[in-house]
């Protein structure tokens, strides 16, 4: 989703809600993967660790620190040109029997909603009124309390395992021509693509289950006021439910049926609705853009959505690194996050060596200092080039990030590429 933050789809396999699970045991071994679905459906529709969910786990861009620079403003719907023509259907108007129906505090906005959106108010209040509150979604929202502590070994065991690497081979034998074309056309490597789709549904097996509509509509009209960041993301979830809207418009889909995540991510690889708009493209030339049952549309939209965000084909994401304990001024490396902000001279000059022979730094030329936490033992640090920073403009999260970089690697190896 996505992006700068695309705060898609939080879920158990979230490292941050595990740990809320694991929370009365913290020694408990981590779920199998029967218990890890098995909860996920009790809490009702939450899908692959994506474009939102992801954005509230353990990563130093949720921490305390200030998020870090958005590549660009990328979850305001796009002002339509002209009104879209819908077909009579649409425009009969439905009995309203959603929960929101009954409040007239909504109700009251749909005419607004249906004019900045260019659309008939007939079919925004045929959504809106048929729309439900959902009381487990505000819960799933919050972010993880402040005494969780962060675990990368933990959190990479959740998506570098060998269901979703079988199933990533799987994929990637039956979709390798798509691959193949959106590494020669787009510029991304096949395996990240991968690596994302797997991430984000174990391929599209868990795209979620809750209706969009209800989620959004709750997120909008019933955020949840402690949390910290109330005010923007209320408003990003509001423009949100006015991109869904817009997306069902233009796409002839029924806006009371699509299904997604707690946070209204969609599809193979989660998009929220404003990335749909935006990034999404028909990669199998159907004249649909269909992410939910073709894998090509997938595919393609991934690329996309990496190369809008400044993608350099063959530039590593990450690099080992080294410490000059002598030298090291961590917290000047660390301050940036993970923003790449140093080059290689100044990056070594404060105690950190890249261990390459001959490191390619790309176009951007500089690097970022990426910190792992592992619970009481020590931390893991890897020098993050522009790309790793293109794969956090999904899910604002290093270690999201990471778990894509080393499930897409484990995966190439496993196909023999």
């Amino acid at each position: 989703m996505k992006g700068y933050t695309l705060y898609p789809s939080k879920i158990d396999f979230c490292f941050c809600f595990a740990m809320r699970l694991m929370k009365k045991n913290p020694a408990q071994a981590a779920p199998s993967f029967a218990e890890t679905m098995s909860r996920r459906m009790l809490l009702g529709g939450l899908a692959g660790a994506g474009l939102a969910g992801l954005a509230s786990c353990a990563s130093r861009s949720d921490s305390s620190l200030p998020p870090a620079p958005k590549a660009e403003p990328q979850q305001v719907p796009p002002a339509p040109v002209e009104t879209i023509a819908l077909q009579p259907h649409e425009l009969v108007p439905k009995d309203l029997v959603g929960s929101y129906a009954q409040r007239p505090d909504v109700m009251a906005q749909i005419p607004a909603m249906a004019q900045r959106l260019r659309l008939p108010e007939v079919y925004v209040r045929n959504a809106i009124g048929n729309a439900d509150f959902l009381p487990s979604v505000p819960r799933l929202i919050l972010p993880a309390g402040t005494g969780v502590r962060r675990n990368w070994r933990v959190y990479r065991s959740r998506f570098v395992e060998p269901i979703r690497i079988r199933a990533g081979v799987q994929f990637w034998q039956e979709n390798v021509a798509a691959l193949q074309r959106a590494e020669r056309e787009l510029g991304v490597a096949a395996h990240y693509i991968v690596g994302i789709i797997g991430v984000e549904t174990i391929f599209g097996r868990n795209m979620g289950n809750m209706r969009v509509i209800d989620t959004l509509s709750t997120l909008s009209f019933d955020f949840p006021q402690k949390h910290p960041r109330a005010a923007a993301r209320n408003q990003f979830f509001r423009e949100e439910l006015e991109a869904y809207l817009l997306l069902c418009a233009k796409n002839r889909d029924n806006p009371l049926a699509l299904q997604g995540s707690y946070a209204g991510a969609m599809g193979l690889p989660q998009f929220m609705p404003s990335s749909w708009l935006k990034y999404a493209i028909d990669f199998d030339g159907d004249k649909h853009i269909d992410l939910f049952s073709s894998p090509t549309d997938a595919i393609g939209s991934v690329a996309n959505y990496f190369r809008a965000f400044g993608w350099e084909p063959g530039l590593p994401p990450l690099y080992n690194v080294a410490f000059d304990n002598s030298r090291l001024q961590l917290s000047t490396l660390l301050a940036p996050d993970i923003v790449p902000s140093f080059p290689l001279q100044d990056f070594a000059a404060l105690g950190a060596q890249v261990q390459s022979t001959v490191p390619n730094l790309g176009r951007n030329g500089k690097l970022a200092l990426i910190e792992l936490e592992n619970g009481q033992a020590a931390p893991s640090y890897y020098a993050g080039t522009q790309n790793f920073y293109v794969i956090t403009r999904y899910n604002n999260s290093s270690y999201y990030a990471k778990a894509v970089i080393d499930l897409a690697e484990a995966v190439r190896e496993a196909v023999g590429m």
